[in-house]
């Protein structure tokens, strides 16, 4: 089954003194296909935004992307996915992930153990709460007993998990409904639909069978030099983390991983900010004028993304909506 060619859009509120949920009715308004409430953050609750924006829209997926497996245990994971299909029914997506250690061990102060195998047992007992079964199920990290949904789920749930490397990406190929991805550089997408597939495979499937999506981080701009060293600053970040540290090492950057984890030891940050050259940064971001920006969002669907998910990340008021407006379907059918 081959998938649409999609954009959604992920708020990052509070965004330019804007309403917590101003930009995605706008997105719904304008034609996105899907919204994309991220936790984690430790600014805004990803359910309690999707819960708000599922009331005050009607066409648009709500979608979480995502939710770390280990901030909730898994009946908590089930009655919000029960009471959002009360309030977005047929449009509800949950997204789920391991996230990382610095989050999960340093700002919440769980310990980060098995987390694959956390991943998979969460969607094993979702998937049995969501069909309205009573459990009774003991699992390497997690267990319940005798939970049972006293919420209807009215419409299915699809389950999507974020991945990056071959492990996590078999999982989701073998049992999600979707993937999500961030980050990826655009010349290793084949090795991760490849992984995707032979996950896939297991459960009688193909990649084609599954939504594969990717958060993309956009910069509408003149001022390009600007953009792309505040996005390096995003970039650096992230692969400052173990997890996404081995991912960029896995993707063929083994120096520039090296050289931000030494930057970061070494607390230089010159280093590790200047750890990615130009020509990485503008493959990773959708960084220029709209024509660049939605030429990238073309190539990842070439390359075989389903959805790119957009990202608006400049801290300028005027970029930011510059960015917004560059994604519609009006303008995407534009050069």
């Amino acid at each position: 089954m081959t998938q649409p060619r999609r954009v959604g859009f992920s708020p990052t509120p509070p965004s330019h003194g804007a309403g917590l949920l101003d930009d995605a009715l706008w997105a719904e308004e304008h034609g996105y296909e899907s919204i994309w409430f991220r936790d984690g953050s430790g600014r805004t609750d990803a359910f309690t935004l999707a819960a708000a924006a599922a009331v005050r829209t009607s066409r648009a997926r709500i979608a979480l992307g995502i939710v770390p497996v280990f901030t909730r245990p898994a009946a908590v994971f089930a009655t919000s996915a029960a009471t959002m299909t009360h309030l977005a029914p047929g449009r509800f997506v949950l997204g789920l992930g391991a996230s990382s250690q610095t989050m999960i061990e340093g700002w919440y102060g769980t310990p980060f153990v098995k987390p694959r195998t956390r991943v998979k047992e969460t969607v094993y007992l979702l998937r049995k709460m969501l069909a309205g079964e009573k459990v009774d199920w003991q699992g390497e990290t997690i267990y319940s007993r005798g939970f049972r949904l006293n919420v209807p789920v009215l419409s299915p749930v699809p389950i999507y998990l974020a991945a990056l490397r071959p492990g996590m990406l078999e999982l989701a190929g073998e049992v999600a409904d979707g993937v999500i991805l961030n980050l990826a550089h655009p010349r290793v997408l084949p090795r991760m639909l490849e992984s995707i597939d032979r996950g896939a495979k297991r459960s009688g499937r193909r990649v084609e069978d599954l939504e594969v999506a990717t958060l993309l981080n956009c910069y509408v701009t003149r001022d390009v030099e600007r953009a792309r060293n505040d996005f390096a600053a995003v970039a650096a970040n992230y692969f400052s983390a173990g997890v996404y540290n081995r991912f960029l090492a896995w993707s063929g950057f083994e120096q520039e991983a090296a050289r931000i984890t030494e930057g970061f030891q070494e607390k230089d940050r010159a280093k590790t900010l200047g750890a990615l050259p130009a020509e990485v940064l503008d493959e990773l971001a959708a960084i220029g004028d709209p024509a660049r920006c939605r030429g990238l969002i073309r190539r990842y669907w070439d390359a075989g993304v389903n959805t790119c998910i957009v990202v608006s990340s400049s801290p300028l008021k005027e970029e930011h909506a510059e960015t917004l407006r560059a994604f519609t379907p009006a303008a995407m059918a534009a050069p």
